[in-house]
């Protein structure tokens, strides 16, 4: 009976030893993909050839082009794309030493609007060669020397008439004692608000690098410096009258003035440094969110600032004339 199912027992063991033997070759090949991954996974991303490191940066050419003429007046090359229209008018002063930065105009096209010096050449190239139109601006002046000559003017010319000089007053009258205590007042608003605005261009305006004609110099010194040589001739008069309502317009006027100065300077400090600035709207406006102060903090800071600037004329004006 046992020999009768013998074959059988042997051939149901060789089966399942044929079963165990193939399971082997399956589980390596798991491993073996599993080891796999895992080195991918810490190798991290592929590294560039040296060949992609070594690709060449492309440069520009830029011909620039006489505006009238349409004459070529030099070719500035190895311009990098990250460059400006700034270190293309600096390598332009090198080949062309007689036109220096701030006196070089640059066109897309001829008539067209001057570009800008933070202008990229790469937002101007529509091919490797850029062509500029050059206009000479004439001889430029940097804004803080503008400002300096057009209030450091009013200061000295108002003085000179404060003084009586016997070539603008008639020398009898001129060397009359008694002034009224108006003219001696006026005097110090006037020096007062010249010299704040002397202080805050040189130590509280943040301007620019920027330059402007000289023509426009000119223009601004001829109104700063003929509006001040006739109020000043008319109030440091030997004939002056003092104002029609006496000492408490005076009164009244002078403390409005300095309330206005005052507040005009904080106003151009306010302007200058953005903490101030945030203080400001706090204080006045009392905004709570950031959209509010980022859209209304300059405009309504400069309303305050042409309010403050008008009414300190007109109170000097009520000072001193009315």
């Amino acid at each position: 009976m046992f020999q009768r199912h013998k074959p059988l027992a042997s051939k149901y063991k060789r089966e399942l030893s044929l079963q165990r033997g193939s399971q082997p070759p399956l589980q390596n090949d798991m491993k073996n993909f599993h080891s796999l991954s895992q080195l991918v996974l810490f190798a991290g991303p592929l590294k560039p050839s040296p060949a992609a490191k070594r690709s060449k940066t492309v440069h520009f050419e830029v011909e620039i082009l006489d505006a009238q003429t349409r004459k070529q007046i030099c070719i500035v090359d190895k311009i990098s794309p990250t460059s400006t229209l700034l270190d293309v008018k600096h390598k332009f002063h090198k080949t062309c030493p007689q036109w220096y930065p701030s006196r070089v105009g640059l066109q897309l096209e001829r008539g067209g609007l001057f570009l800008k010096d933070s202008v990229s050449i790469q937002s101007l190239a529509a091919s490797s060669i850029v062509t500029l139109y050059f206009t000479d601006l004439g001889q430029q002046v940097g804004w803080t020397t503008v400002f300096l000559a057009e209030y450091t003017g009013p200061l000295l010319i108002y003085l000179l008439f404060y003084m009586r000089l016997t070539g603008i007053y008639d020398e009898k009258e001129s060397f009359k004692k008694f002034r009224h205590p108006v003219v001696h007042l006026a005097c110090f608003c006037h020096c007062l608000h010249y010299i704040r605005c002397l202080l805050e261009t040189l130590f509280v305006h943040k301007l620019s690098g920027g330059h402007t004609p000289l023509k426009n110099l000119i223009q601004g010194c001829a109104f700063y410096w003929g509006f001040t040589s006739w109020i000043a001739y008319y109030i440091n008069h030997p004939r002056y009258t003092p104002p029609s309502f006496g000492n408490r317009q005076v009164t009244f006027s002078a403390l409005s003035f300095l309330i206005c100065e005052a507040g005009n300077h904080f106003i151009n400090v306010a302007l200058a440094h953005s903490n101030y600035t945030d203080w400001v709207m706090d204080q006045f406006y009392n905004y709570d969110t950031n959209t509010a102060r980022t859209s209304c903090v300059h405009p309504v800071e400069i309303e305050i600032f042409a309010s403050f600037k008008v009414h300190s004329w007109i109170w000097a004006t009520q000072l001193a004339i009315w």
